[in-house]
C-alpha cells in the first residue's frame, strides 16, 4: 500500500492528538496510587465504559472476526457472542458491589473477603501470575496481530513498526497513568469505529451494495441460513450442537477468561474501581457490554463477507481483513484506516500495561516488599512496574509463534473456576482455600485432558463440549469438598466485608442479621434478574437486528430492534426507581 502527503498527515495528526492528551494527564498522574491506578475514583461512566469497549477492540479483533465469517458464517461469532450473558450479569449482580468495595485493585479484594495467610498468597500468587505470564501473552497476541496488519499494508519491517508502536503506548502509560489511558482509550474509540464504518461501507460497494453482497456470499456458503443465520446449521461439523449447548449454559459463568470473567474482573474491575460511584459503575459497564456487543461487530462481519467474495482461497481467512484494506481504500482513507490499527492496538496494549503495573506494586512490591513507601515512591514504583512489564513484554513477543497459540495456552487454564468467583460475593462459607483448589484443580484437569488427548482448546472438535463439562464438574467438586473440609473465615473478616460491600441475600443472612442488617436482599433485589434477562434479550436483539436489516428484511430487522428497544426501555425504568442508585448516594471510602 502506497501513503501519499495527506495519509501521512492524517497518522501524524493521530499521534500528536494521543501525545497530547496522555500529556495533559502527567501531572495529575502523579499525585498519588489512586490517580495513577482508578483516575481518583473520579471517572464518569460514559468514559470508564467506553475505555473498556476500546481495550476490548484491539489490532487482532476485525482480523479474528473477519476469519470467522470466512469459515463459518455469521454464526462462528457465538465463539464470543456467548460471553454476553456472563457480562450482563456482572453489570447487574457485580458492578456496585465491586465499586462498594473499595479496593485498587481486584485482587486486594481477597485480603478484604478472606483472612490470615492464606489470603495473602492468594493475593500475591494470583498478582504476579496475571500481571507476568497472562497479561504478557495477551499483549504478544495483540502484537503479533499488529504484525501482520503492518506486513501486509506497509512496505517496512513490520516489526520494527510494531516495537516503536509499542514504545510510544508505553511512554503515554508510564508518565499518564489510568487518566491518560481512559481519555487516550475514548479518542482511539471515536478514531476507531470511524476507520472501521467508513471501510465497510466501501467495502460493500466495491462488490455492488448490500444486495450484491447478500447474494454473493450466500452462493459461496450455500444458503442463506449458513452465511447469515445467527445459529450456526445443524449439520456443520465446525460448532457441534453440543459445543454450542456447553456456550450457553456452562461456559459463561464456569470459565474463568481474561476480560471476561465471572463476577467481573481485570481491567472491567478497575474501570468499576475508578467510577465515580456505584451507579456510574453500573452504568459504565452496562454501556460497555453494548457497545462490545451490539455496537461493534457488523463493519467487521461486511469486511469479512467482502473478503470471503474477492479472496475465496486465502490459506489464512484473516488477512482478508487487511488486503481488502489495502486493494479498496483511496487515499487519505488509507492514513485513516492506519490510524484505527494503531489506535486499537495501542489502546489494548496502553490498558494492560497499566493493569498489570497496578497487581506487581499494590499487590505484591506494598503489601510484601515495601509496605511503608511514601506517596512519591508508591507513583515511581508504578512507572518502573510498566517498564519492567514492557521489557518483558518484549521477549515474550519473540517466542509466541501465533494468536492461535496464546489462546490454547490460556483457554483450558480457567474452565471451572467462574463459580467460586461468583459465590465468593454471595456465600459466606466460601474462603481462601476454596479459590486456591478451584485454580489448582482446574489447572490439573487441564493437563490431564491434555495428556489423554481430549482436545480442550478447539472448540470445533466435539471433545470441546466433553472436556468443558468434565473440567467444571472435576473442579466443583474439588473446591466444594475443600471448602466444608476447611475452617470458615473468622467472625471478624465476614463481617470487615459485609459492613463494607453489603453483598445481602440468603448466603449472609446469619452475618447480616448479627450485624443488625435484618434480611437484606441482593442489590436491587429481584429487579436485578428481571434487568439481567432484560439485557441478554436487549443485546442479542441489537445483533440480530441490525443483521437483519442489513442482509434480509427490513421488517424482520425492525421487529428485533423493537425488542431490543422494549428491553432498553424496561431497564431503564427499573434503574430509575432503584434508590441505592440514586445520583446523590455515594460508595463508602476505601477502608469504611
Amino acid at each position: 500500500m502506497t501513503l501519499n502527503a495527506a495519509d501521512w498527515l492524517i497518522i501524524v495528526a493521530y499521534f500528536v492528538a494521543s501525545a497530547f492528551i496522555s500529556l495533559i494527564y502527567t501531572r495529575k498522574a502523579s499525585q498519588s496510587l489512586d490517580e495513577y491506578f482508578v483516575s481518583g475514583r473520579a471517572l464518569p461512566w460514559w468514559l470508564a465504559g467506553t475505555s473498556m469497549v476500546a481495550t476490548t477492540f484491539s489490532a487482532d479483533t476485525p482480523l479474528v472476526v473477519a476469519g470467522l465469517v470466512a469459515k463459518y458464517g455469521v454464526a462462528g461469532n457465538w465463539l464470543w457472542w456467548n460471553g454476553a450473558v456472563s457480562g450482563i450479569l456482572t453489570v447487574f449482580f457485580f458492578a456496585r458491589l465491586w465499586r462498594r468495595a473499595g479496593v485498587l485493585t481486584d485482587l486486594e479484594f481477597a485480603e478484604l473477603r478472606y483472612g490470615g495467610k492464606p489470603a495473602a498468597a492468594l493475593r500475591g500468587f494470583r498478582a504476579v501470575y496475571l500481571a507476568l505470564p497472562i497479561n504478557l501473552i495477551i499483549m504478544g497476541w495483540v502484537t503479533r496481530a499488529m504484525v501482520t496488519v503492518l506486513a501486509i499494508s506497509l512496505h517496512i519491517d513490520p516489526w520494527t513498526a510494531a516495537i516503536l508502536l509499542f514504545g510510544v503506548t508505553a511512554a503515554y502509560t508510564i508518565f499518564s497513568g489510568l487518566w491518560g489511558v481512559v481519555v487516550v482509550d475514548t479518542f482511539q474509540f471515536v478514531v476507531k469505529m470511524g476507520g472501521v464504518i467508513v471501510l465497510a461501507v466501501l467495502a460493500v460497494k466495491s462488490v455492488g451494495g448490500l444486495q450484491e453482497l447478500t447474494r454473493l456470499s450466500v452462493q459461496h456458503f450455500g444458503s442463506y441460513e449458513a452465511a447469515f443465520g445467527v445459529l450456526p446449521p445443524v449439520d456443520k461439523a465446525w460448532l457441534p450442537v453440543s459445543t454450542l449447548i456447553v456456550f450457553l449454559s456452562v461456559q459463561w459463568w464456569a470459565a474463568w477468561y481474561p476480560g471476561a470473567e465471572p463476577g467481573g474482573g481485570g481491567y472491567v474491575a478497575q474501570r468499576i474501581l475508578a467510577a465515580k460511584d456505584e451507579r456510574h459503575g453500573l452504568l459504565a459497564t452496562l454501556w460497555f457490554n453494548i457497545a462490545h456487543y451490539a455496537l461493534r461487530p457488523w463493519p467487521w462481519i461486511l469486511v469479512g463477507f467482502v473478503a470471503v467474495i474477492r479472496y475465496p482461497a486465502l490459506p489464512n481467512p484473516e488477512e482478508g481483513y487487511v488486503r481488502v484494506m489495502v486493494d479498496i481504500l483511496p487515499s487519505p482513507l488509507k492514513g485513516l484506516l492506519l490510524a484505527t490499527f494503531a489506535a486499537a492496538y495501542m489502546s489494548t496494549i496502553g490498558t494492560h500495561l497499566n493493569w498489570g503495573a497496578s497487581y506487581l506494586v499494590n499487590d505484591v512490591y506494598l503489601r510484601f516488599v515495601n509496605r511503608a513507601a511514601d506517596r512519591r515512591s508508591q507513583v515511581i514504583a508504578s512507572r518502573v512496574a510498566t517498564v519492567v512489564l514492557m521489557l518483558a513484554s518484549l521477549v515474550v513477543m519473540a517466542y509466541l509463534k501465533s494468536v492461535e497459540q496464546g489462546w490454547k495456552i490460556l483457554i483450558g487454564l480457567g474452565a471451572g473456576t467462574g463459580l467460586v468467583f461468583i459465590l465468593r460475593w454471595y456465600w459466606w462459607r466460601i474462603n481462601a482455600w476454596s479459590e486456591i483448589s478451584a485454580m489448582a484443580a482446574s489447572f490439573l484437569a487441564s493437563i490431564a485432558l491434555h495428556v489423554a488427548g481430549v482436545d480442550a482448546g478447539d472448540t470445533a472438535s466435539r471433545d470441546y463440549a466433553v472436556a468443558m463439562v468434565a473440567n467444571v464438574a472435576f473442579t466443583t467438586l474439588v473446591w466444594v469438598t475443600v471448602t466444608f473440609l476447611t475452617q470458615p473465615e473468622s467472625p471478624e473478616t465476614l463481617e470487615r466485608f459485609y459492613r463494607r460491600v453489603r453483598p445481602g441475600g440468603p448466603g449472609w443472612r446469619h452475618v447480616a442479621r448479627k450485624l443488625g442488617f435484618g434480611n437484606e436482599s441482593v442489590p436491587g433485589g429481584v429487579l436485578s434478574w428481571v434487568n439481567w434477562l432484560a439485557g441478554v434479550v436487549a443485546v442479542y436483539a441489537s445483533v440480530f437486528g441490525v443483521g437483519a436489516m442489513l442482509t434480509r428484511s427490513v421488517s424482520v430487522g425492525a421487529a428485533y430492534l423493537v425488542v431490543a428497544v422494549g428491553a432498553f426501555a424496561l431497564i431503564q425504568r427499573n434503574l430509575r426507581h432503584d434508590p441505592q442508585l440514586a445520583p446523590h448516594v455515594d460508595s463508602p471510602p476505601a477502608g469504611a
